[in-house]
């Protein structure tokens, strides 16, 4: 996972570089546009479009025996067990293509999500770091611990950042965290040092166009395929994440600034909703049916 995430991040970085210093809206419309086309190339050549256009026939025929025939209830209920009959072999059909489409897209949503889900950090605010160490950290004696058990951490900080309180220790949660004012925006690299062992934290505050990571994660198959943005922590870590707050981004449209609703992230609804308009606007073009 760890080389595809690396593959991934270099690829979505030069893809979207021409958009760095475009307003959100611009880059989002034409990577709605490439993947209505992706979409609607897959669907096409791993469906049966053929069938999926007679159980549609079906359908609109049980449709339409139900209008003619509404004073029949017999002939009613026939035409509703059709149509039942019918939806249930029209998702069927449309079950194979969803399954090569789906994976392909959970990895471009998942790059996507780092360019456009966090806003940059402006001069002034201030933003939590935490450090979460694995179950097994005290087993390797790599991490240095007080008379009362909690662990030795130091921030290692750059010009730009300030860390406003010293480290809290979270047993129940094995977390270190501590508060951090950032003074000048910029790219930074954040430095947590247990013993001898220095672990890496990017925060990225350029206004442009960005990967932004919000979790460093461990050597887990399913954290680094959640937290694709950052190369994962080294094989043996006492750590198994580090992460920092970072302000949700909102989308500037004509007339409407979409804004995260319910833990959607604003670009989503911008993507889904340009997507979905896209792939019904071109599907004649890509001679598909659904």
């Amino acid at each position: 996972m760890s080389l595809l995430n690396s593959a991934l991040r270099r690829l979505f970085d030069l893809l979207l570089y021409p958009f760095q210093s475009l307003p959100a809206a611009v880059g989002l419309l034409v990577v709605s546009v490439l993947a209505a086309m992706g979409m609607l190339w897959v669907f096409k050549r791993t469906s049966n479009q053929e069938k999926l256009e007679a159980v549609k026939r079906q359908i609109h025929a049980g449709i339409f025996e139900i209008r003619l025939f509404n004073d029949s209830f017999r002939q009613i209920w026939r035409a509703q067990m059709s149509i039942l009959r019918s939806n249930l072999t029209y998702l069927r059909l449309s079950l194979v293509p969803m399954l090569f489409v789906l994976p392909p897209l959970a990895l471009v949503v998942a790059q996507l999500q780092f360019h456009y889900a966090y806003a940059a950090p402006a001069a002034g605010e201030r933003t939590v770091l935490t450090a979460t160490l694995a179950e097994d950290w005290q087993s390797a004696g790599a991490v240095p611990v007080s008379a009362s058990g909690k662990p030795q951490a130091t921030l290692e900080l750059p010009a730009g950042v300030v860390a406003e309180t010293p480290s809290l220790w979270t047993a129940g949660d094995r977390e270190i965290s501590w508060r951090l004012r950032i003074e000048q925006p910029g790219d930074h690299v954040i430095g947590i040092r247990l013993g001898e062992q220095r672990f890496d934290k990017q925060l990225r505050g350029s206004r442009e166009l960005q990967r932004r990571s919000p979790v460093r994660p461990g050597r887990s198959w399913l954290d680094q395929f959640v937290y694709p943005a950052e190369a994962p922590l080294p094989a043996g870590s006492p750590l198994s994440a580090i992460s920092i707050d970072l302000r949700p981004a909102e989308v500037a449209l004509p007339g409407w600034t979409v804004r995260e609703m319910a833990g959607v992230p604003a670009w989503m609804t911008v993507f889904l909703i340009l997507s979905i308009v896209f792939a019904f606007a071109l599907r004649k073009r890509f001679g598909v049916t659904f």
